[in-house]
């Protein structure tokens, strides 16, 4: 009767440890999807700015 009842435990250890890893990855997957967002609203601003001064430069090229 021992085995049996080890295995249950075993078991249900087993099954806690997945879920502390569930978790774990989930937190870890949200954090990383706020890092993208932003990381996107970093790069969007960056091409706004690039284009805003492409197109500067070209007034000032055809001013030429």
């Amino acid at each position: 009767m021992f085995w049996p009842m080890f295995a249950v435990a075993v078991g249900f250890v087993g099954l806690a440890v997945l879920a502390a890893f569930a978790v774990r990855v989930f937190v870890e997957a949200r954090r990383l999807g706020r890092q993208v967002t932003e990381s996107a609203r970093r790069i969007s601003r960056a091409a706004e700015e690039l284009e805003r001064a492409s197109v500067s430069v070209a007034g000032a090229v055809d001013a030429l």
